[in-house]
């Protein structure tokens, strides 16, 4: 029969058995490095891009977005840090411009780059989701970031409304989303809205839409809603410099 003390030290040494097993059999986690390559120059008109090109705009900067040595996306702008493992930066797209039955004289000259929608980039994990933000138009709204917040001029889906719109990152509905302007494509010559500028005291975004006064509103922030995977939570990453 055995005693108190040989019992505590035959359970002692099964758990710590089990814990060293349970270690040698864990599966060592992947190691994600994670970043934005070398900036280069892409040609870039509003004959390739209608809705995103500027006037007399004729080359675009991009730059790879690397997981793991791969490129995954094209990227241009600078991204912002939402948190210390999650980065926003906006898409590039190389999309076919050859019409049906056309023969280009070679094959780049049917690919044109196009501006597209903001990238949300984990840097543990190296997932990267297209962000749906509301009413957002890439030939309209030029995003400015602030925390997990997104400030920007939004069109309606009518494409006739230019609205003030303030988005928070997982939430559908956004925070602000005020009419500052009706909204005609034809007869613009110019952005329909300057930056946007935050304030942190008080908290205030003010918009500056084209040919009319700057517009302010104050902004009430909650807390953070962005939902980081807790699986890899504990992953041990690697980033590259994002800015």
């Amino acid at each position: 029969m055995q005693t108190g003390k040989t019992l505590a030290a035959s359970i002692a040494a099964l758990v710590f058995m089990g814990c060293l097993q349970a270690s040698l059999s864990a599966t060592p986690r992947k190691l994600h490095v994670v970043g934005l390559g070398a900036v280069k120059r892409v040609p870039y008109s509003k004959t390739g891009d209608p809705a995103g090109a500027a006037i007399g705009e004729d080359s675009l900067k991009i730059r790879p977005l690397v997981v793991d040595g791969v490129v995954k996306e094209w990227t241009s702008g600078e991204s912002h840090d939402v948190t210390d493992r999650s980065f926003v930066v906006r898409r590039v797209l190389r999309i076919n411009d050859e019409l049906p039955g056309e023969k280009p004289a070679n094959s780049s000259t049917h690919w044109v780059w196009q501006r597209g929608p903001w990238l949300l980039v984990d840097r543990v994990t190296g997932h990267i989701a297209a962000l749906k933000l509301p009413d957002y138009d890439p030939g309209v709204s030029q995003v400015i970031w602030f925390r997990d917040y997104a400030a920007y001029c939004g069109l309606t889906a009518s494409g006739k409304s230019l609205y003030a719109v303030v988005a928070q990152l997982a939430v559908r509905k956004p925070m602000l989303a005020k009419k500052l302007d009706g909204f005609d494509p034809a007869s613009r010559t110019e952005p329909a809205c300057d930056t946007t500028e935050w304030q942190r005291e008080p908290l205030r975004a003010t918009f500056h839409p084209a040919g009319k006064d700057a517009i302010s509103f104050d902004v009430i922030l909650g807390s953070a809603v962005l939902v980081e995977d807790s699986e890899d939570a504990t992953e041990t990453a690697a980033p590259a410099k994002s800015n």
